[in-house]
């Protein structure tokens, strides 16, 4: 299976932020996000591992019980089932998000 990034759809979150569902199974899954510089990844959890890369820009990543960081091109994170994280873009930023299990909510 592949999938041709020029054939996936944009959904348009609102307040600057867009996402494609790239490929996935039941039993993982391939997002990209476009953030508009300033744009906020509202605070939230989910019962899915996450990991985060970021493809360019930079942003300041938020974890609950954590100190704030901010992260560049090339870096990645890690989030926990159910743990409350969101971020905030510091310029237009690219992220590429991979969750297990899939989010059923996202298609």
């Amino acid at each position: 299976m592949y999938v041709e990034n020029k054939n996936v759809p944009l959904t348009d979150l609102g307040g600057g932020v867009v996402r494609k569902v790239l490929a996935y199974s039941e039993n993982i899954m391939s997002v990209e996000l476009k953030f508009e510089k300033g744009a906020v990844g509202a605070m939230h959890t989910h019962p899915h591992e996450q990991i985060g890369y970021i493809i360019s820009g930079s942003l300041i990543y938020k974890e609950e019980g954590k100190e704030d960081k901010v992260l560049v091109a090339g870096d990645t994170y890690y989030v926990e089932p159910d743990v409350s994280h969101g971020i905030v873009t510091l310029e237009e930023t690219m992220l590429l998000d991979i969750f297990t299990p899939m989010r059923k909510d996202f298609v």
